[in-house]
């Protein structure tokens, strides 16, 4: 997949993003931190919200998963170097967070059989919402692999260094959940 060049310097694209962070991290003006803090929250929310649904296939544990994210968030803004979009930093931490949750209930398979990463051929006919809820019915690991390489547009290297795998294990995660895919869409 193909990734857009973020600008280097943040400031001179986006001066509402600036300001927003800058208004997160005033300390000595709690209620001015406090409302900017709940607009970014508001901003982001539902995207991010979706990219923990996606990995986590549960409601409360998408909630959980992006609660701990904004709180790593604002933990870390004063971190923020704005060498990618708000958002993109963003993301990332909550695909962080979701991934320790799914973690933490050791939900990764272990596949022997050596798959070929291939392309996915689908009918015509297939609708949005019918390969979201196949999707929603891989196991959690083939899932989650896949939605970071071919939603997210992570490479094999960057899902192994998050999920602390071999790139090999992400590469056969990754066929695997298109195996599943294609039996279950045709």
């Amino acid at each position: 997949m193909f990734r857009l060049a973020t600008p280097t310097n943040l400031y001179e694209h986006d001066p509402v993003e600036r300001d927003l962070v800058e208004r997160c991290l005033m300390v000595n003006q709690p209620a001015t931190r406090q409302a900017a803090q709940r607009q970014l929250f508001e901003r982001y929310k539902r995207a991010m919200f979706s990219t923990a649904y996606r990995i986590l296939t549960d409601y409360d544990h998408a909630n959980d998963a992006l609660q701990d994210a904004f709180v790593e968030v604002f933990r870390g803004l004063n971190q923020f170097a704005f060498r990618s979009t708000l958002g993109a930093w963003i993301k990332t931490i909550v695909v962080r967070q979701a991934i320790r949750k799914q973690q933490f209930e050791a939900r990764f398979l272990t596949i022997d059989e050596t798959l070929h990463d291939q392309p996915m051929p689908f009918r015509d006919s297939l609708t949005g919402a019918e390969l979201d809820a196949a999707i929603r019915t891989l196991p959690d690991g083939a899932r989650t692999v896949f939605l970071l390489i071919e939603v997210e547009g992570y490479s094999h290297k960057e899902v192994a260094e998050m999920l602390s795998i071999s790139e090999g294990t992400s590469k056969s995660q990754t066929s695997y959940a298109k195996k599943l895919l294609r039996q279950r869409l045709s």
